[in-house]
């Protein structure tokens, strides 16, 4: 039997694993795992996930729920849902589960998190992976999900082709919508173009998404730190469409009032942010190519302060 384990059980692991749980723990076909600690792990125990959709609500049990990776044991497919700062942590604690033939997929904010994993698990299969979706874990056992979009993609240049095409048809059966991309790469760096200016923009001006496309100096703002990111991307050779800057903007112009980025949640409630990795990280990739950053060198700063 295929075991599939999911790390972090906030907005992202919560709702993609609980649509592999809903469709595959009844069945026993494929064996879901959660990794969850605390209260979240507790909750979801005793009282199953829930999941609110603006298209419906449900409650999933996965086939396991466990804060030890020693209990859980080896698995085939280890999706990683944790915060970028806590990867390298997360992966040590998470060794028992990572034998030599598991395939771990990262869906974080950034562009490097394939290259930290192989740094740590240089011998295994590593994906990339990001996803669109506008989530939250609002309570223990409880995510919420806005607006009308929820997508995944994924693959890797040097991955197994037979095993990353059974993995997207595995993830589509679920209702999933999932995409094995040709050129992941690129299609990262598009989310990441989007996630770390948005990020950072409602993180500094203390603004949901609605407020970094309403008001004129944010509006601005926004502009900057696109033609920047933009161009360090292109500096890096990677290709993205002529249009990714409007296509930010008409995406920001359609999400829903008060939707605001998980960073700019985090600064609000005094947690640990994903600052560097998603703010900082622009910087310096742009001082090792040669492009200069001053919004983006700015803005950090002024949040590293915070």
């Amino acid at each position: 039997m295929k075991r599939i384990a999911i790390a972090g059980i906030g907005g992202v692991g919560g709702y993609f694993g609980g649509l592999l749980a809903r469709h595959y723990a009844p069945s026993g076909e494929v064996e879901i795992i959660f990794i969850a600690r605390g209260e979240n792990e507790r909750e979801i125990r005793e009282h199953g996930l829930r999941i609110e959709t603006p298209q419906e609500d449900f409650t999933v049990r996965p086939s396991l729920i466990s804060s030890d990776a020693s209990q859980i044991g080896g698995v085939d497919l280890l999706i990683c849902c944790t915060k970028s700062y806590d990867l390298e942590q997360s992966l040590q604690q998470l060794a028992p589960c990572i034998g030599p033939h598991t395939v771990l997929l990262p869906l974080l904010n950034g562009v490097d998190s394939r290259d930290r994993i192989k740094a740590v698990y240089p011998q295994n299969e590593v994906w990339d992976g990001c996803v669109y979706i506008l989530s939250r874990l609002r309570a223990p056992g409880r995510v919420t999900v806005n607006g009308n979009f929820g997508s995944l993609f994924f693959g890797a240049a040097q991955g197994t082709p037979a095993q990353l095409k059974a993995t997207e048809q595995l993830f589509k059966a679920a209702g999933m919508q999932a995409t094995l991309a040709p050129d992941i790469e690129a299609t990262i760096w598009q989310k990441y173009v989007f996630i770390s200016s948005t990020a950072t923009l409602t993180s500094y001006a203390d603004a949901d998404f609605k407020g970094i496309v309403t008001e004129a100096q944010n509006k601005e703002l926004l502009r900057q730190l696109l033609s920047e990111i933009t161009a360090v991307a292109a500096a890096k050779h990677i290709s993205l469409p002529d249009t990714v800057a409007q296509e930010i903007f008409t995406r920001l112009e359609n999400i829903p009032a008060g939707a605001t980025s998980s960073m700019h949640s985090d600064f609000k409630a005094g947690k640990p942010t994903e600052v560097h990795s998603l703010t900082d990280y622009v910087v310096q990739l742009g001082q090792q190519l040669g492009v200069p950053t001053p919004t983006y060198a700015q803005i950090y700063e002024a949040l590293k302060k915070r």
